[in-house]
């Protein structure tokens, strides 16, 4: 894409993304994700229902009468977005291509965490970790993500997701917010969740076409992978041949499920035509 489609391509998915959050997601957010903890604030002279452990005892020493501590809650959040560019990612057959239905998605969090002046970082991986964007407050860093996220070169490799959570949990000691997206077509090793689950609070995102589950009848066709090279010739007239590539697709997704289910992590399976704002109020909701 040229600088300027760029642009006008970041504008449309702020001006899109920043109603819906305002609208829906921002309250909900705030709500979900409380912080890490209370934070001291002030003291001020005690009142008749105060707790006697908030009590400051030295104040109350000096001046001979009660003094209660003041906390706050800590409210400060760190939000991670993790995104694969294999080259899968870079597909679609309706009206967006997955990535760029991600950049909205990540765009409506990132906006949601702005708006609570919470820190959002980026890292793009495929078979490795190909960028990382540090967390940073503001509409403009937000910005710079989702044209990251557009602008990427997606890689023909298999997504190594092992790689990615284990260099984020290398780097972001502290509890964060993790929104993982990919479309979860190779293999990962399902104890990496467990841990960066345990460690943070993790959701996985599932992008698909709808062709991805699915493949049409066009009669004989060479199927390529981009992501691996390989090739191979298939009859799609075959209803069989359809029917056991449709299934194979389910199992994949029963068994993605369950991997994050076991892992105590969250797990959305999104399709690219579909309202996302609506299951993301409802996560946030949950939580």
């Amino acid at each position: 894409m040229q600088i300027k489609d760029i642009v006008k391509k970041v504008k449309q998915i702020e001006i899109r993304t920043r109603k819906k959050t305002e609208a829906a997601l921002m309250g909900q957010y705030h709500s979900a994700f409380k912080g890490q903890g209370m934070t001291f604030s002030e003291v001020r002279p005690y009142q008749f229902g105060d707790e006697i452990r908030r009590i400051d005892w030295n104040k109350t020493a000096r001046f001979r009468e009660p003094f209660v501590k003041v906390m706050e809650e800590e409210r400060e959040l760190t939000m991670m977005i993790l995104v694969d560019i294999s080259a899968s990612m870079d597909y679609g057959t309706k009206v967006q291509l997955k990535r760029e239905y991600v950049a909205e998605i990540a765009a409506s969090l990132g906006f949601s965490a702005a708006g609570n002046n919470d820190k959002v970082g980026l890292i793009l991986f495929a078979d490795k970790v190909y960028k990382v964007i540090p967390p940073q407050k503001g509409r403009k860093h937000i910005l710079s993500i989702i044209s990251n996220i557009l602008t990427a070169d997606y890689v023909p490799a298999e997504s190594k997701i092992d790689k990615a959570m284990e260099y984020m949990m290398g780097i972001f000691k502290r509890k964060s917010l993790v929104f993982l997206f990919s479309d979860f077509e190779d293999e990962y090793d399902s104890k990496m969740l467990r841990v960066a689950s345990k460690k943070h609070q993790l959701l996985g995102m599932r992008i698909y076409d709808e062709k991805d589950n699915e493949i049409p009848d066009v009669g004989y066709a060479r199927l390529y992978d981009v992501e691996t090279g390989k090739e191979i010739w298939a009859n799609t007239s075959s209803a069989r041949w359809r029917y056991t590539f449709a299934e194979e697709q389910k199992q994949k997704l029963r068994a993605l499920e369950e991997d994050f289910a076991n892992s105590s992590a969250s797990f959305m399976n999104i399709n690219t035509g579909s309202d996302y704002s609506k299951l993301l109020y409802n996560y946030f909701q949950k939580k």
